[in-house]
């Protein structure tokens, strides 16, 4: 199964993409599906290379604990 990631948006692009960061790697998303006004420092969902949504930090935080959490118990 595939799961979305919880990623800050870095810059946005004139060409309808964005740069967005995940545990400190960079990578280029499509903002095509996503309709939601959005500026750097905010946090996405993306799935596939496409910003899905645009989530609290408050959310980003509790994603990000669940991922750590799951990754613990993986063996």
């Amino acid at each position: 199964m595939c799961l979305g990631l919880v990623c800050e948006l870095v810059e946005l692009r004139p060409d309808g993409t964005a740069i967005v960061r995940h545990e400190g790697r960079s990578a280029g998303v499509s903002m095509l599906t996503l309709g939601d006004p959005v500026a750097p420092g905010d946090w996405l969902l993306v799935h596939s290379g496409f910003a899905l949504a645009r989530v609290t930090l408050a959310d980003a935080l509790q994603a990000r604990a669940v991922r750590e959490t799951e990754t613990e118990a993986t063996p």
